[in-house]
């Protein structure tokens, strides 16, 4: 059962939430939570936040493993983009590396700040109309939301 579930999961993406996993699965909830438990605790998955998981690549060691930075920023908050410093640093203009990737968002976010995996994350909440002039990078298999050059 716990192989099925992480094999749909893993054929769709390198992350899932709880709720694609509840409609990928089939399974009722309280059970859903008891397998995710049990693939936590075997160190198949990890979980970046409460609902959203990271599948941890087979003969990868639990909490040596983790995925690109933006592409962990990208389940944060929804809509999304990486900006400011981040943005800068992705195309190479600036050669100061930041310690923060920030978001912008115009959702509203009870944690502004966090930090997981290490990894310190800013999301910054804007007016709508100030969000704009975004484009989607491939960052590995993933498309990611960034400002463009000119943003």
């Amino acid at each position: 059962m716990r192989i099925d579930v992480l094999t749909s999961l893993a054929k769709k993406d390198k992350t899932f939430t709880f709720g694609e996993a509840l409609e990928i699965s089939g399974l009722p909830r309280g059970r859903l939570k008891k397998v995710i438990y049990r693939l936590e605790q075997r160190g198949a998955i990890e979980r970046i936040e409460k609902g959203k998981y990271m599948i941890i690549p087979l003969g990868a060691e639990k909490g040596k493993y983790t995925l690109n930075e933006f592409i962990i920023g990208s389940l944060l908050v929804n809509p999304y983009c990486i900006a400011y410093w981040s943005a800068l640093n992705f195309y190479g203009l600036t050669e100061q590396i930041p310690n923060t990737v920030f978001l912008q968002t115009t959702a509203r976010k009870k944690k502004q700040a966090t930090e997981i995996f290490g990894v310190r994350y800013r999301i910054v909440r804007i007016k709508e109309e100030k969000f704009f002039g975004i484009r989607k990078e491939w960052i590995e298999d993933t498309q990611v939301n960034i400002t463009d050059k000119s943003g």
